[in-house]
């Protein structure tokens, strides 16, 4: 039972890494095609529909701010489930008295990847919406 209870741990864990993995790299392929679009949209010359070239960028700009949040959240939810799940192997490791085998600087490894996939995201969705606002009403 304890060997088909740690299968199932390290199964979640693998699949908490590839769904964060295809978050990140969903994110970031998004946040570079929307910025093309939008600085595509901001940048258009002509005065026979300012008002709504202004109204697709702001739209465009909330979808781009909205799916990160979500990436964002998906990635908070996942560093958590991962921080539960890792727990639970160490006290299983640790039950078993073979816990001088994991080491728990993992635990710190596995939060600062988690906060470096953030940052990305978070610098990437400003370039993504500012540079189009500037290049739209910076002049």
């Amino acid at each position: 039972m304890l060997s088909h209870l740690h299968t199932h741990v390290v199964s979640e864990l693998q699949q908490s890494s590839r769904t964060d993995t295809v978050f990140v790299v969903t994110a970031v392929l998004f946040n570079l095609v929307v910025l093309g679009i939008n600085w595509g949209v901001a940048a258009s010359q002509g005065a026979e529909a300012d008002a709504t070239k202004d109204l697709i960028l702001a739209v465009l700009v909330a979808a781009t701010i909205l799916i990160n949040f979500f990436c964002f959240k998906a990635l908070r939810a996942g560093r958590h489930t991962r921080a539960r799940l890792t727990g639970g192997l160490i006290a299983l490791y640790k039950d078993q008295e073979i816990d001088r085998y994991y080491d728990p600087q993992l635990l710190d490894a596995y939060g600062a990847r988690n906060k470096l996939f953030v940052a990305v995201l978070v610098v990437l969705a400003v370039i993504a919406t500012v540079v189009p606002l500037l290049e739209r009403f910076g002049g």
